[in-house]
């Protein structure tokens, strides 16, 4: 049986206390859906296998997330999980309102100028802070940063795998 594909929603990057539970940093846009009493969660461990857990509490400390999970009370059963991902299947995530897209859907869109030129494909998307940027890999192997703006991305058509972009002044260069 195939598994459904998974996403990343955080990392354990150690333990915390004696009680079970553990430090998460969040790699997720929808932290309090996921690491909230109740949701599911997928334990990826570093040999591939794979543990369903679901979460017993979680609260926010400054950047992280400390959870417990049902079934696991003490730092010995959690001890390994340090250096794991939480996944989630793809049929869990969140619904997006218009405009928002997930960056698994946006990664090998062809993207193109607004006199429709191929300008190369979308490779990665940094979120530095005030606005994501797009990297797109040209034909020769240059990559070129592109602000996640209105100014710049023009349309974004998930369906047809394409982007298409404004290049302001100063982006080629």
């Amino acid at each position: 049986m195939k598994m459904e594909p998974t996403f990343t929603v955080g990392v354990v990057i150690g333990t915390h206390g004696l009680k079970g539970d553990v430090r998460v940093f969040p790699r997720t846009d929808f932290p309090e859906l996921r690491f909230t009493a109740g949701s599911q969660l997928l334990l990826m461990r570093s040999d591939q296998t794979v543990i369903a857990l679901e979460v017993l509490s979680a609260r926010k400390q400054n950047r992280l997330y400390i959870v417990s999970f049902v079934g696991y009370a003490s730092i010995d059963e959690v001890q390994a999980f340090r250096g794991c991902e939480l996944k989630v299947a793809q049929s869990q995530l969140a619904a997006l309102s218009p405009g928002e897209y997930y960056i698994h859907d946006l990664i090998g869109c062809a993207v193109y100028t607004d006199d429709t030129d191929r300008l190369g494909v979308l490779v990665d998307v940094l979120t530095p802070g005030a606005n994501d940027v797009y990297v797109v890999k040209t034909e020769s192997g240059k990559d070129i940063l592109l602000p996640a703006i209105p100014d710049c991305i023009l349309r974004v058509d998930i369906e047809s795998k394409r982007i298409d972009a404004h290049l302001m002044p100063g982006l080629l260069d």
